[in-house]
């Protein structure tokens, strides 16, 4: 290992290090310079994002004036310590009923009003939802739900197999925009009350009754708050990205929503697939 460090680097590649260094040096004296730079890391990657602020502003104002989902607090009362307030009392009622104990509790959640929601009060709540609902949903789905390419592949070889592949097969993807922020309010809750009710037994998951799932999917999807320029914003549809619940929030909207493209497809020996 020593050797490998010590080792001189080949001349070319070494003029290449030397190069990059150059570069990453004038970019950082650039941006230490250019206060009208955002700099921020990517979502789901190890990269870098940078561009003017006034660019970024414009895109981010677009996405929220395209997807509706998110209104502009008009007082400037933070609304931090009553979403602190509410899930405290729901974790509470939790522990009085004993469906959880303080043991399965991270005291001291942090607070940081991001839109990510990675930080928010509820995001506790939150992965403990999906935990709970995420394998039921996975074994009602799973016909339907590809988790990675090797899914495709073996699903394309049975199809093969029984000779439904012929020259004029068409394969097809769709794409949902903004899924997360395009689930309706209500509506969304409505499929996962009728999910919950298909599902259970004798009206509860776990230990938990369908109620109480209700009130604590409800609280996640009503506290996603965000400082934006100076201004609190309110997510009003949809829920939010980072938040763990909202991901099989959006699978069991989605499951109820593709279920006649389901039948479809298999009344004619053909396949659907849904990437999550």
């Amino acid at each position: 290992m020593h050797d490998l460090y010590c080792k001189r680097l080949p001349h070319k590649l070494y003029r290449r290090a030397r190069r990059e260094y150059k570069q990453v040096k004038r970019l950082q004296k650039l941006l230490h310079h250019r206060s009208d730079m955002l700099r921020c890391r990517i979502d789901k990657g190890e990269g870098f994002y940078i561009d003017d602020k006034s660019i970024m502003q414009h895109k981010t104002l677009e996405y929220m004036n395209k997807t509706e989902a998110y209104q502009e607090l008009t007082s400037d009362y933070c609304p931090l310590t009553d979403i602190l307030h509410a899930t405290t009392s729901v974790l509470d009622y939790l522990i009085k009923k004993k469906i959880i104990t303080t043991a399965q509790l991270n005291l001291g959640i942090p607070i940081r009003p991001i839109v990510s929601a990675l930080y928010a009060p509820v995001n506790l709540i939150s992965k403990f939802l999906y935990k709970l609902l995420s394998p039921i949903y996975l074994h009602v789905a799973h016909e339907t739900t590809v988790i990675n390419s090797i899914d495709w592949v073996r699903k394309l070889e049975k199809y093969t197999a029984h000779g439904y592949l012929k020259t004029t097969t068409k394969f097809i993807t769709a794409d949902v925009e903004n899924l997360y922020t395009m689930i309706p309010r209500e509506g969304g809750l409505h499929v996962l009350l009728r999910f919950l009710e298909k599902y259970s037994k004798h009206g509860k998951i776990g230990p938990f009754s369908i109620d109480m799932i209700i009130k604590m999917a409800r609280l996640i999807l009503d506290t996603n708050y965000f400082a934006y320029i100076n201004k609190y914003y309110k997510q009003t549809r949809g829920g939010a990205m980072g938040s763990a619940f909202t991901q099989v929030y959006a699978n069991i909207y989605m499951l109820e929503w593709e279920q006649n493209l389901i039948e479809h497809q298999a009344s004619k020996n053909e396949i659907y697939g849904r990437s999550v």
